[in-house]
């Protein structure tokens, strides 16, 4: 299973490492690692997503060390893959509930289409394989396919879902159901939100409200909130970011996606811009396409190394 999984984060990456390596065998072409190079290997970088700081810190570093000198291709992969993997170091930080919380409430979000309920159920299916008990809460209340979604996924994850009727009180229902989760004993409840940007103000006030109302039953809840990112929308994944850092503390990313993908090195300039830790990647629809980041064979692929 886990070489399969492998398989699919490689094929997905493949799809960045292939436009990064085909401009790179171009790029050498002159061997030669002359200022004219230098620029146009850092727009490469920059046009792979991984970011004007990345593209900057990797130029300067080859013009340092080799300026003016011949180079080649694998020495540059090398540089970059080193490079990438030193800034993905620190942000590469597994979910690990608190078992002392009972329940450890995570509050996910994002985006409609970001793939946030999906993660939620995958994500479930991995804490109870850890031997945690989880319950749901189908907080997106405006989306009957939301909760219908997370009802299927909880059946599949084994774990029990609290729904309301559509359009119920997200606040409300989010109450109750840690409520109903504390007299259960259970260990993790994880709580979809609505991810309707188009009212961003309403989407706001929403998510305040609901984190204030689960504070009124432990003031240090909801103890993780996530926020999913679709790694296909690129640099757009800054902005929504942004967006929802300004509603809630977001205190940490799962990025989705990943195996139909060509921009995989946004997440380098997402860790390099925020600093966000990245608990997970997902690579596929199975309920096991979800694990914890691995900034050193992330980096290895995006570049087209082994």
């Amino acid at each position: 299973m886990k070489d399969g999984w492998l398989a699919k984060v490689r094929s997905g990456l493949g799809r960045s490492a292939s436009r990064l390596s085909k401009g790179l065998n171009d790029l050498l072409k002159k061997r030669k690692l002359d200022a004219e190079l230098l620029d146009e290997l850092e727009d490469l970088l920059i046009g792979a997503d991984l970011g004007v700081a990345t593209a900057s810190r990797v130029t300067a570093r080859l013009a340092k060390n080799r300026f003016n000198q011949e180079i080649d291709e694998a020495e540059v992969r090398g540089v970059l893959a080193d490079d990438i993997a030193q800034v993905l170091a620190p942000v590469a930080r597994p979910l690990v509930p608190d078992r002392a919380n009972r329940p450890h409430v995570i509050l996910m979000v994002g985006v409609n289409g970001s793939g946030k309920t999906t993660t939620i159920g995958k994500l479930a299916h991995t804490l109870r394989e850890d031997g945690l008990s989880v319950s749901l809460v189908a907080g997106d209340t405006f989306r009957a396919a939301a909760v219908e979604q997370l009802k299927i996924w909880g059946e599949r994850a084994g774990c029990p879902v609290f729904a309301r009727e559509q359009g119920a009180d997200a606040a409300g229902l989010a109450y109750d159901a840690l409520a109903e989760a504390k007299r259960r004993g259970d260990d993790v409840v994880i709580i979809d939100t609505a991810g309707r940007l188009q009212n961003k103000a309403g989407l706001m006030a929403e998510l305040a409200k609901m984190a204030r109302v689960i504070g009124k039953l432990d003031a240090s809840a909801p103890h993780d909130v996530i926020l999913v990112l679709d790694a296909t929308v690129g640099q757009n994944a800054h902005s929504q970011v942004e967006v929802f850092k300004e509603m809630i503390n977001v205190s940490g990313l799962v990025v989705t996606k990943l195996d139909g993908t060509a921009k995989g090195g946004v997440l380098v300039a997402l860790a390099e811009k925020f600093g966000l830790p990245v608990h997970a990647i997902g690579v596929g629809e199975g309920i096991d396409d979800l694990r914890p980041f691995d900034p050193t064979l992330f980096a290895r692929d995006l570049v087209g190394l082994d």
